[in-house]
């Protein structure tokens, strides 16, 4: 039988452990400006989403988010505007939508050249999150939104050039990825690539570890959510208990997660497990490799091998190769006693 002295320091004891997580989770929660909507990142089964475009290839990329489970509410076209769109209205303007179908986010499929124009009437109609899978938008033009998205508190941007966001707990996907791979699940998933993270979540659903949420932020110099801003919701999230996070080579964005990391993750009395690849580690420098934002500089900066360095010194476990990020992740996971021996 256990003492009421030693109910009481057990007590303590949880009490300041709670307090301590919730002085961590404050220290990097900022509840002003364009930070402030990281939290519109966190999908639900009511997530209501609606469509830029009625083009085919937005289509069919809507009807297999609805087969997910996503709420879809309608579309916007100015030349289809009073018509009907996989069983929901077109309205002609994104104003227009926020008033009538009263949508959460909006994933935008429009031509390249128009897709800045429609990223920036998303914002001035203060969508909460907008997603786009858009390859190739010129510097410029996302230089344009970028501080449209830095001047405002309502609207957050993921992407562009990402295969988008996908909640599988909540039933909730928003993007082009595809549906069987992912399950509902304890772990987070943030990548710059696509197709390595659609990779990484088969793995870790084969294995039986599905997913609590799962962001893409896209390969371009210039977006609108980072490694940072999702590793927020991640460590925030007590449904959360282990991280993925696929970087490649090209820009500051890994190193800068390590130092976060190591700051708010690796700081704490039990941190959870986080396991990284990076990609590119034989990447030439001055060459793309894929994305626009996959090159290593003449001076070496933005090279996979410090990146590996970074994280690894702030704590993370580096997979040695992609087809090992599910399996090193399980390794952690069962030595956090996060899950079983199978």
């Amino acid at each position: 039988m256990i003492g009421s002295s030693s109910r009481s320091a057990a007590a303590a004891a949880m009490r300041a452990t709670s307090q301590a997580a919730t002085a961590c989770r404050n220290a990097f929660t900022v509840n002003s400006g364009y930070e402030s909507t990281i939290q519109n990142l966190k999908l639900h089964a009511n997530t209501r989403v609606m469509c830029q475009g009625t083009g085919k290839q937005g289509t069919a990329q809507m009807q297999e988010a609805i087969k997910f489970g996503t709420r879809f509410v309608g579309s916007v076209s100015a030349r289809k505007a009073g018509t009907v769109h996989l069983d929901q209205p077109v309205v002609g303007s994104v104003r227009e939508a926020a008033e009538v179908l009263k949508p959460d986010a909006t994933v935008v499929y429009v031509p390249l050249n128009g897709a800045a124009d429609a990223f920036m009437e998303a914002i001035e109609a203060e969508i909460p999150l907008i997603v786009s899978v858009t390859e190739g938008i010129p510097f410029t033009d996302m230089a344009r939104v970028k501080a449209a998205l830095l001047s405002q508190n309502k609207s957050r941007l993921v992407g562009p050039n990402s295969p988008g966001i996908v909640s599988p707990t909540a039933g909730c996907k928003i993007g082009i990825m595809p549906n069987r791979i992912y399950s509902p699940g304890n772990i987070g998933v943030v990548s710059r690539s696509g197709t390595l993270s659609y990779e990484a979540v088969q793995q870790l659903t084969q294995l039986g570890m599905g997913q609590t949420l799962c962001v893409g932020v896209g390969g371009d110099p210039i977006n609108g959510t980072n490694f940072i801003d999702a590793l927020k919701i991640f460590l925030d999230d007590d449904k959360t208990e282990g991280i993925v996070m696929i970087g490649e080579i090209g820009g500051s964005a890994e190193e800068e997660a390590a130092e976060f990391l190591k700051t708010y993750n690796f700081s704490r009395e039990n941190p959870k497990p986080v396991v990284s690849f990076i990609a590119g580690l034989t990447a030439p420098p001055d060459r793309r490799m894929g994305h626009a934002g996959a090159i290593v500089s003449h001076t070496g900066k933005g090279n996979a091998q410090d990146k590996i360095n970074a994280l690894r010194d702030a704590g993370v476990v580096m997979a040695r190769a992609l087809p090992h990020v599910g399996v090193t992740l399980q390794q952690e996971m069962i030595k956090a006693g996060l899950m079983e021996q199978q």
